[in-house]
């Protein structure tokens, strides 16, 4: 269902005052925007970077058609701003939303974003401010989205650990639908937050809910993780999709409405590295 009137506020009195308004607009070719009131859940799929960089990543094309296939579920997208448009949305005390429906990212009941490298953190911040969406994760209101992430900068998760409440490992096409539907379970079952997030740890695995685990003493004399109980594993292993061909690869991807950093077409023919250096994240 579109947001109408947040719409018309930004196109009317944001836009003609921004570089490259097409970035915020929406509504390119093969977008998908599904009435809310048709759908179980919604999903908001964030990248922490501008348009024209989240919109060339495949990843991002992969979990968006994943996810649309579903006919109970509406999968969105957000980019992080320019700083012009950041202020401006500061200035007019509006939210950051959806390009599908101009929805504020604190009325979806998921909120994905894709950590690529660490320079994207610090926009993850400020997404979550523009979005409304407590910084924090125990500071989080019941009603708020889950906030996840996934990516390859999750491999590390600690860093980022204290502003999420779950993290993804691995493949989030493997994972991904099985957290939403998890997670809305849990959310209209009316549970308090903190027990539904250990729920979802208990329930979903390749997921690393922060709050479900503390430090311990390691060999070496440092700290490691341990799981708070033993319902939740440690170590987590990662989602794996063990038959690429078998795959539901996006047939219809979507179309920027301006020039992007990787002005084409992505196919995916292998993922990982065959050579399986143990040093290596790719592998």
């Amino acid at each position: 269902m579109l947001n109408q009137t947040l719409k018309e506020r930004i196109v009317g009195r944001l836009l003609p005052r921004v570089q490259t308004p097409g970035q915020y607009l929406g509504g390119e070719l093969h977008a998908v925007g599904k009435d809310h009131a048709a759908v179980r859940g919604k999903l908001c799929l964030a990248f922490p970077d501008t348009y024209a960089i989240g919109m060339s990543n495949h990843g991002m094309q992969v979990l968006y058609s994943v996810m649309n296939r579903r006919e109970d579920w509406a999968c969105e997208r957000a980019y992080a701003p320019w700083p012009d448009m950041e202020s401006l949305l500061r200035a007019e005390d509006l939210p950051l939303y959806s390009l599908e429906t101009f929805t504020p990212l604190d009325q979806f009941d998921v909120l994905g974003f894709s950590l690529q490298h660490e320079l994207c953190c610090t926009n993850v911040l400020t997404m979550l401010d523009l979005g409304r969406v407590g910084l924090v994760a125990d500071e989080r209101p019941i009603g708020a989205p889950l906030v996840i992430a996934g990516g390859p900068c999750v491999q590390n998760p600690e860093p980022m650990a204290r502003f999420f409440d779950a993290i993804v490992i691995g493949d989030g096409e493997e994972s991904l639908p099985a957290v939403c539907d998890a997670w809305l379970a849990l959310k209209r079952a009316g549970l308090p937050r903190r027990e539904a997030l250990a729920r979802l740890a208990a329930a979903v695995p390749h997921v690393y809910v922060p709050s479900c685990y503390g430090p311990r003493a390691g060999a070496g004399g440092g700290l490691a993780p341990a799981s708070l109980s033993e319902e939740f594993a440690a170590p987590i292993q990662p989602a794996v999709v063990a038959d690429l061909d078998a795959m539901p690869l996006p047939v219809r991807p979507l179309v920027p409405n301006i020039e992007c950093v990787q002005d084409r077409i992505s196919i995916e023919i292998m993922r990982g590295c065959p050579w399986r250096c143990r040093f290596c994240q790719a592998t």
